[in-house]
């Protein structure tokens, strides 16, 4: 691990919306601002938390932070004075606000495989998996190490610890940079104070550490470092997270009332003032943000923008020599060792699919059907046997053709989470998965001709 400080200045993202106009069946395109001229700096050890109301910008912003974001935005995002690239994206660790996982695989399992695919092939495979028990043990997740993920179909661990199990799978690597999305929601308090003092724990290690956060209680809040505040894309405040109550109160929007600062951050966001007794109407909403967004323009942006012009970037320890290693590294295992992990991670998690009770139950269904009706056919009766050939023909042509049709659809969300993060090459998953699948497919139609 490396220090990285990140920077981003100016970022801001239009998207183009189609929407129906008065006529029936008539379209019209809109330009939509999703983010607006953000800008601010996070050091190595520190913590920027990312507030704001629903569909504010937050997630876009982490987006591109993280590089997972088109380059359709403008402005600049530097890692350590540096542009994006393949390196900087082996060293950051992004966990989703969605957590994906396999839902068959253990805990053990799941963060076993993703240390053989994403860390070097210098390490032994004992060394990696005393590395995963490390990691479970920091995470407090001994408990539930040999239980299944789960999923939709059948329970698994609880949400706060699939949440782990996702910060897991990025603190393998020893990220540098850790961007999280909302890894609190959902949770009770108690559970997310615990992730919350977990990720400060890693920023006390040296790592640069962005998150997004809907509602933190009081205490979650005051361990945050710094804090950006989105409203409708538009930034109303950057700074440190002690200091936005003064800041506010300095604008002219105080409180008398003793209240969760990050409450106070939500509600003007929102454009509500304050001690407001009354709902406020959207009219009074919309002078509230403007006032906000002048106020950042006047008070924070320009001093802001001063201070990242003359920020030294390289105030950290960062020597020519490792820059000229991590930009030479392309991948940290060969070919063919992604192929033999993603194989037998493949074979491990669908062998639950492949003989589930459901599918055991209709071939032997059809089994009996086609023996049942087929008994005792006579040895002349030619047209009978080979309508016995036909009817499984077809029976086996169309059975396993619906199940290849939702195979990649269902798999989408995995490989792009496990290709952003460098995790393999696209051409070892394929031939993992169309070779694993094979002994898996051909298992039950062994069966029923038997």
């Amino acid at each position: 691990m490396y220090p990285i400080t990140l920077k981003f200045e100016e970022v801001v993202y239009k998207v183009k919306i189609e929407q129906t106009g008065q006529c029936l069946g008539s379209w019209s395109c809109k330009e939509k601002t999703i983010l607006n001229g953000i800008t601010g700096m996070v050091c190595p050890g520190e913590i920027l938390a990312m507030l704001g109301p629903s569909g504010s910008g937050k997630t876009t912003l982490l987006s591109a932070l993280g590089g997972r974001l088109s380059k359709t935005f403008s402005g600049k995002v530097m890692y350590n004075g540096q542009p994006f690239s393949g390196c900087i994206k082996r060293r950051t660790g992004f966990v989703a606000q969605d957590d994906i996982l396999y839902p068959h695989l253990t805990v053990w399992e799941t963060l076993f495989f993703t240390a053989l695919l994403r860390l070097p092939s210098s390490l032994t495979r004992d060394e990696k998996a005393e590395h995963v028990d490390r990691v479970i043990s920091e995470l407090g997740l001994t408990r539930c190490t040999n239980s299944m993920i789960g999923g939709p179909l059948f329970r698994g661990i609880s949400g706060g610890e699939k949440k782990r199990v996702s910060i897991g799978q990025e603190m393998l690597i020893n990220p540098s940079l850790l961007l999280l999305d909302e890894p609190t929601s959902g949770l009770d308090s108690t559970t997310a104070h615990r992730i919350v003092t977990t990720i400060k724990r890693l920023a006390s290690g040296g790592r640069t550490v962005v998150t997004t956060i809907h509602q933190p209680s009081s205490r979650i809040y005051h361990m945050f470092d710094k804090v950006v505040l989105l409203s409708e894309g538009s930034p109303i405040y950057y700074g440190p997270a002690s200091s936005a109550m003064e800041y506010f109160s300095s604008v002219g929007f105080s409180t008398t009332m003793t209240v969760n600062p990050a409450d106070l951050l939500l509600d003007l966001a929102n454009g509500i003032p304050p001690d407001s007794q009354k709902e406020t109407s959207e009219q009074e909403q919309k002078t509230v943000k403007e006032t906000l967004v002048s106020a950042y323009e006047k008070n924070i942006s320009t001093k802001l923008k001063a201070e990242l012009c003359n920020a030294d970037s390289h105030s950290y320890e960062y020597t020519k020599a490792a820059a000229k290693s991590i930009k030479s590294e392309q991948w940290c295992t060969t070919w063919w060792y992604q192929f033999t992990v993603l194989f037998q991670r493949g074979v491990k998690e669908r062998r639950f699919e492949s003989f589930n009770k459901l599918r055991i139950f209709q071939v032997i269904s059809v089994a009996f059907l086609g023996g049942l009706l087929w008994w005792h056919t006579p040895k002349s009766h030619l047209q009978d046997r080979t309508a016995l050939l036909f009817f499984f023909s077809v029976f086996w042509g169309f059975y396993p053709l619906y199940n290849a049709v939702f195979t990649f659809p269902q798999e989408k969300r995995m490989l792009i989470k496990e290709r952003s993060s460098g995790m393999y090459r696209l051409s070892s998953y394929f031939m993992a998965r169309n070779i694993g699948d094979l002994p898996l497919e051909l298992a039950l139609p062994t069966a029923l001709c038997s």
